[in-house]
């Protein structure tokens, strides 16, 4: 399992949410750039970043300090929030050291756009499913759908989509454990390749993914707050 520590920035400063409420925040650092620097040192083989702004505003409101960190790191990042359009795809993939972008709300919205994305740049678009009581959340996590995280999951099949990153927004920046059961049942149902994300706590929540069919674990708070090291967690996730 690779462990993806995560950076996510609000008003160009890293912070992490309580469940995604854009009202619950704690500023880890000014300095995003320096926080990537971190991880690279301490032997984060990739990053995971989101763009808290851009979730709620559906752009690349914090490009710029992404563009920033790809051009002070040498290993590979992943971004998602706020990319609902080929434009805000494009501009991402054809920036220097991102991986992969994170399609969201508009893997939920539009499908075709996933798929045709997917086509068009192959092993670089991944899908996020966020879910809340086992529905999908969508725009920032603000509106809940009435389809189920699963059903969304099997929709995405053929499409070409390189993973799906699984949140359980309800565990998230909770610090209270992951839930392992929705993780294992999403994974079990589809062959893309998920990365789970959202309460790891300890260095035991990551050993009990283990058995679990995952490409990956997100892991935030728990770094930020020392509930584990990042050499702990690839540690254990090996």
């Amino acid at each position: 399992m690779i462990i993806f520590p995560a950076i996510d920035i609000k008003n160009k400063r890293c912070v992490r949410l309580a469940q995604g409420r854009m009202d619950a925040e704690t500023v880890y650092s000014e300095d995003p750039v320096e926080v990537a620097r971190r991880w690279e040192a301490e032997g984060a083989e990739i990053i995971h970043l989101v763009d808290l702004d851009g979730a709620i505003e559906g752009n690349a409101r914090n490009y710029e300090v992404f563009k920033s960190i790809t051009s002070a790191i040498n290993i590979p990042v992943q971004i998602g929030g706020g990319i609902r359009d080929e434009k805000t795809a494009e501009l991402y993939l054809n920036t220097r050291g991102i991986k992969r972008i994170i399609i969201g709300t508009a893997a939920y919205e539009n499908p075709a756009f996933v798929k045709a994305l997917a086509k068009k740049y192959p092993g670089r678009v991944a899908v996020g499913i966020d879910a809340r009581d086992g529905l999908v959340a969508i725009k920032g996590w603000v509106t809940v759908t009435n389809e189920k995280a699963v059903d969304l999951a099997k929709r995405l099949e053929g499409m070409g989509v390189a993973c799906i990153i699984y949140t359980d927004i309800s565990r998230d920046g909770m610090l209270t454990g992951p839930n392992i059961e929705a993780t294992r049942a999403l994974a079990e149902s589809i062959s893309i390749p998920v990365v789970a994300s959202g309460g790891i706590s300890s260095k035991k929540d990551i050993e009990s993914y283990r058995g679990v069919n995952i490409e990956g674990i997100i892991i935030g708070k728990a770094l930020y707050a020392g509930k584990v090291t990042l050499n702990e967690a690839i540690g254990a996730a090996s």
